[in-house]
């Protein structure tokens, strides 16, 4: 029962509230010119993201990005937040290393190709522009718009020794400013991270044709990504390019340890190198969460034997299977990719991770209701927060230079955190930032000057090897 104060009480706290009144009062002050200091220094520097995934569904005239989709990047989210710049991803996922995979995975590539060119030249030139330079970032920040940028995640669509080497210029000329070797599975060009987990390799590292791929890399300008190899692969990669090479989305391993992420031999390479790792804000990459409650365990493992699904494929983290929170539902997106290893993997998205592409539309509507119902009786364990997510920032930057760390959030493809769930809350990390006590030259570099700097580098590269 609340009982009434007495003249003592309302004294008592009328003296509490004396005492910590002002104490309280500076802190508020003190909060609120942190606040005004890092808004203005947001404002400022061009805040860069380098993984953004991508649907075609969500770049036609009737849907796409000018929209508020309940995608975690849209232009609308875009501008709320201060996000600046995007790489869009076309991501396919490995399959079979056959003539019909190829064919396959080249023509998903070159639809997400089709579909960000449409969205920039066609549906709002006005409001986003590609950027096909380190200058052209720059010169269409100042123009006050929007900026795309495309990266390739999974060298699998460039296909085999007749198709590969002469698919990377074509890449290039339609965009295409950085590629990955590989994914979640080993690619017909290097190793995956994932065979760590089983220790079986298809490679050792890159094959031939990777080798000649990431010549060509070089000769055309494309970026270098060692996201997603295997270590070794990665170091060899390291080792055969001409040019500076980036991880586009990669944690600290010293923080958490997952195959995804770099360890201090990777960084340290990296750094000799010249590149820059992009430090990536997905929860099962930037801590390792505690183990899920029994209760959440048993629920999953029913609805897996329910609809047939393989053991353990819904992972024991959040929605989108596998582990990986996955973003928000993007409108009208089909089935998408697997998630990555232990059920710590990169889910893409609501009713799109890979444990439930296999299900028809009902069949997966219905796995996914309960799904989500199961997530509200007994919740996955807690997402990592921008403050964890700052501390591989703090970790990179310490162990390899400030020179080469940068930001990436690998949204709708997994990513996400607790104070950055999507492009509308981009400023969190510049306040983090600001406050461990980063200088605006530093946040700069992070946000994106490192990531430029990278890309100016690999374009002179490529100007001499042509000549």
């Amino acid at each position: 029962m609340t009982r009434p104060l007495t003249t003592c009480g309302v004294a008592a706290l009328a003296f509490a509230a004396a005492i910590a009144g002002p104490t309280a009062q500076t802190q508020s002050t003190a909060d609120a010119a942190l606040v005004k200091k890092a808004r203005a220094i947001h404002e400022r520097v061009i805040a860069l993201d380098t993984h953004d995934d991508i649907s075609p569904a969500n770049f036609t005239l009737e849907t796409n990005y000018t929209q508020d989709l309940p995608n975690q990047v849209t232009l609308p989210k875009m501008i709320a937040g201060g996000l600046d710049a995007a790489f869009f991803i076309v991501y396919v996922g490995q399959g079979p290393l056959t003539q019909e995979g190829y064919d396959d995975a080249y023509r998903q590539a070159i639809a997400k190709f089709d579909a960000i060119h449409l969205l920039t030249e066609k549906i709002a030139p006005d409001k986003i522009e590609l950027a096909l330079t380190a200058a052209d970032v720059r010169r269409i920040n100042k123009a006050g718009k929007k900026i795309a940028l495309i990266g390739v995640e999974n060298g699998y669509s460039l296909g085999d020794a007749s198709t590969a080497v002469k698919r990377v210029k074509e890449f290039y000329d339609r965009g295409a400013r950085y590629l990955s070797l590989a994914h979640n599975g080993h690619s017909q060009l290097a190793d995956s991270n994932n065979g760590e987990a089983s220790g079986q390799w298809a490679h050792n590292g890159v094959s031939e044709l990777g080798t000649q791929v990431i010549a060509e890399l070089n000769q055309v300008g494309i970026m270098v990504d060692l996201s997603h190899p295997s270590k070794q692969a990665n170091l060899q990669a390291i080792a055969l390019s001409k040019a500076p090479v980036i991880a586009s989305h990669s944690g600290a391993r010293a923080l958490c340890d997952h195959s995804r992420n770099m360890d201090d031999e990777l960084l340290l390479a990296l750094k000799k190198n010249g590149g820059v790792a992009q430090a990536v804000a997905l929860s099962a990459y930037v801590k390792v969460p505690p183990p899920p409650t029994a209760e959440r365990l048993a629920a999953l493992t029913k609805l897996e034997e329910e609809f047939g699904l393989p053991a353990g494929s819904l992972g024991r983290g959040g929605r989108g299977g596998g582990g990986g929170r996955g973003g928000p539902p993007a409108a009208g997106a089909p089935a998408g990719r697997a998630a990555g290893a232990a059920g710590a993997g990169e889910g893409r998205g609501r009713g799109r991770g890979g444990a439930l592409a296999q299900l028809s539309d009902e069949k997966r509507a219905e796995a996914q209701k309960r799904l989500d119902e199961i997530n509200v009786k007994f919740p996955p364990p807690p997402r990592a927060t921008v403050k964890d997510f700052v501390d591989h920032i703090d970790y990179i930057a310490k162990k390899i230079g400030i020179d080469h760390v940068g930001i990436s959030s690998d949204f709708d493809g997994g990513g996400g955190i607790d104070g950055w769930s999507d492009a509308s809350e981009t400023f969190n990390v510049t306040l983090e930032l600001v406050r461990r006590g980063y200088t605006e030259d530093q946040i700069g570099k992070i946000w994106s000057g490192n990531l430029l700097r990278v890309m100016e580098e690999v374009r002179k590269v490529a100007e001499k090897l042509q000549k």
